[in-house]
């Protein structure tokens, strides 16, 4: 009996009590679970689909809903109900939508089909005078002394856009289906909106009732800090977005570059993904800018290095503040990461899904710390 407990006591010592051995059986667990599902993965093939096909819309109302909801709270403090201060706010959208279409959207067509129209005179004389820089007699003596075939390389690179382009056209099949599924989302937005701006309030309690008693507070907590964070990330980046737009656009008018709205339109656009978002919206200003002058190079170059001090240093940390608290690296490396595993959804999701697992693992193992003593004992240590 005495060598069992010795041996109990050695076990535990060794075993139970050692942080490696539970971290070696924890990275266990997750492999197993991850080898069962991998060979089960049929079984989930239908909720797979369904979350797909809710994905989208659900998405697309959240953003919606983060955008509007202060204001049907604003209009309810003064005492309206919430029902009319939704329907006051369906009516005023759909009004701005009116205007927008009447007379913005005309203009946007324009500049797009004229952009469309004189875009292959653009490629044409990029290409010729990349093929001036490239017979220069710089660029000859940079070839012999660094001994680089600079034609090899722009006929690589000319092959692989082709590629691209191929693979492109192959697709324009799913593409179609995309658009297809993007519309009837954003047919179904407004519904679902609606009832979640109703009783976007009842939902927090009806999720509790799940909830064990004594996790109902620590949960609480974590709703409350993932709608902070979310929240916070969703407006502030779309009203960056905005006036990163704006200020854009005025300085196009003021160098006079070509399509100043249509290219301030699809900076603001893609200014929704940081960091990633203004160097593709930069391209089709860079090539209408060299099809030019230099000098409007030049000036594009100025334009956007201001916007980028203005949005950096002011904009931003007035706005987004420090809520997210995410490294830069950070942030590249999930948006490549998202964009490789699930596309353009994941790359503008990628953000604010990581915003939300932090919150959530940050509390699970604040939670984990409180309920083991594997924590205990080095803080003591430490003190000691």
């Amino acid at each position: 009996m005495e060598s069992m407990q010795i041996w109990s006591g050695r076990f535990k010592r060794f075993f139970l009590n050692n942080k490696f051995v539970i971290f070696l059986l924890v990275l266990l667990l997750i492999g197993l679970n991850i080898l069962i599902f991998s060979k089960t993965s049929f079984i989930f093939t239908p909720i797979i689909v369904l979350l797909r096909t809710l994905l989208l819309p659900f998405v697309m109302t959240g953003v919606v809903f983060y955008l509007l909801n202060p204001l049907v709270d604003f209009l309810e403090r003064k005492k309206i109900k919430r029902i009319f201060s939704i329907i006051i706010l369906y009516i005023v959208i759909i009004g701005l939508l009116t205007i927008t279409i009447v007379s913005i959207i005309p203009f946007l067509r324009e500049q797009i089909m004229s952009l469309v129209h004189d875009f292959p005179k653009y490629v044409k004389t990029v290409e010729e005078q990349t093929e001036k820089v490239l017979g220069s007699q710089f660029v000859n003596q940079a070839q012999e002394t660094f001994n680089i075939n600079v034609i090899d390389i722009a006929n690589n690179m000319s092959n692989q856009a082709t590629r691209i382009l191929d693979s492109t056209f192959t697709g324009v099949g799913t593409f179609i289906g995309a658009v297809t599924e993007f519309v009837i989302s954003l047919i179904t937005v407004p519904f679902i909106l609606f009832y979640l701006l109703r009783d976007g309030k009842k939902l927090p309690h009806f999720i509790l009732k799940f909830v064990p008693d004594r996790l109902k507070k620590e949960a609480h907590t974590v709703m409350i800090e993932m709608n902070h964070r979310l929240s916070s990330y969703i407006r502030g980046q779309i009203i960056v977005s905005f006036c990163i737009g704006i200020l854009l656009f005025i300085g196009y008018l003021i160098i006079g570059l070509d399509y100043a709205s249509l290219l301030a339109v699809i900076a603001a656009c893609t200014s929704v993904v940081p960091y990633l978002g203004p160097t593709i919206a930069i391209t089709p200003a860079i090539i209408i800018a060299i099809v030019t002058s230099p000098l409007m190079v030049l000036k594009l170059v100025i334009v956007w290095t201001i916007v980028q001090l203005v949005e950096g240093k002011f904009i931003s940390p007035q706005i987004m503040g420090k809520n997210l608290q995410i490294h830069p690296i950070t942030i590249i490396f999930l948006l490549i990461t998202s964009g490789k595993l699930f596309g353009v959804l994941g790359v503008i999701l990628a953000i604010p899904g990581y915003a939300v697992i932090k919150v959530v693992t940050t509390h699970l193992f604040a939670w984990f710390k409180s309920r083991s003593n594997l924590y205990n004992s080095t803080a003591e240590e430490y003190k000691k």
